[in-house]
């Protein structure tokens, strides 16, 4: 099945140090596609992959479910290893419980965690049906777009397949277990207006790892897919002086100071 224009993978040959970007459930590369390049344009290598089951229709992705998704965001961190001596993750709401894990599983190979509004459990009532109801019902009404700017639009699935979601369930269990092991700095930004994932799941991320070095930026203009809304530039820009502050030779590199402009600018 061919991949929807605009939900392609991207990627970007940069300097040593590597951002690895995941997207969200239902969602694709779409979403971060502004955030990617804004990065590679200052000398990141970047990674964006298209997660399986993604970017083509929902009937593919009830195929798939999250070892598969996992599996192609650990290959990508591999690959960004091979050639990159500072590699940092990050990820929109699915993407970022799968930042965490590959965090909390690669240890010292992770050297910094961004999140933006990430989901950590499948809430609801329907959440304690979905083991029964994913083998009477193929589907429920779709998640995407939750973003307060009418002029941005999310390229993602009108329908969410009842067997990912079964399997985003178990994953988010398995991500949960696994946040203590997180150690690494962490930026986790997250919108108080958010109609997909609650306050709550940012809350438990921040009670839950162990990372010492820990900021927190509330996105007050912004929906869920706060990476194509109003406090998009913030989030980017944030990033940066995340990333510049842990690899102060990369800023010194490119010129970008701490907080993310460039020396002299």
């Amino acid at each position: 099945m061919p991949v929807l224009p605009g939900a392609e993978p991207f990627r970007h040959e940069g300097g040593e140090v590597g951002v690895l970007l995941c997207h969200g459930f239902t969602g694709s590369p779409q979403s971060l596609r502004p955030w990617a390049e804004y990065l590679a344009e200052r000398g990141l290598t970047v990674a964006l992959p298209l997660l399986p089951g993604h970017g083509t229709r929902w009937e593919d992705m009830q195929l798939t479910g999250w070892q598969d998704w996992y599996a192609e965001v650990d290959r990508e961190l591999g690959a960004l290893r091979g050639h990159c001596t500072r590699v940092f993750v990050a990820g929109l709401s699915m993407g970022g419980a799968l930042a965490l894990r590959l965090a909390a599983k690669h240890g010292a190979a992770v050297d910094g965690v961004v999140v933006v509004n990430p989901a950590n459990k499948v809430h609801g009532l329907s959440a304690y049906a979905l083991p029964v109801a994913r083998h009477l019902v193929r589907t429920t009404r779709g998640i995407a777009s939750d973003i307060a700017d009418p002029s941005s639009k999310e390229l993602g699935y009108d329908r969410v397949p009842l067997h990912a979601a079964h399997s985003l369930r178990a994953f988010f269990r398995v991500v949960d277990r696994e946040l203590p092991q997180v150690t690494q700095p962490l930026l986790l930004l997250r919108s108080p207006q958010d109609h997909v994932v609650p306050p709550a799941d940012s809350a438990r991320v921040l009670s839950r790892v162990s990372s010492t070095d820990v900021t927190e930026i509330l996105l007050e203009q912004s929906y869920h897919v706060a990476t194509l809304d109003y406090d998009a530039d913030r989030i980017f820009e944030e990033s940066l002086a995340f990333i510049t502050r842990l690899a102060p030779a990369f800023g010194k590199q490119t010129g970008v100071s701490e907080e993310g402009t460039t020396a002299g600018g």
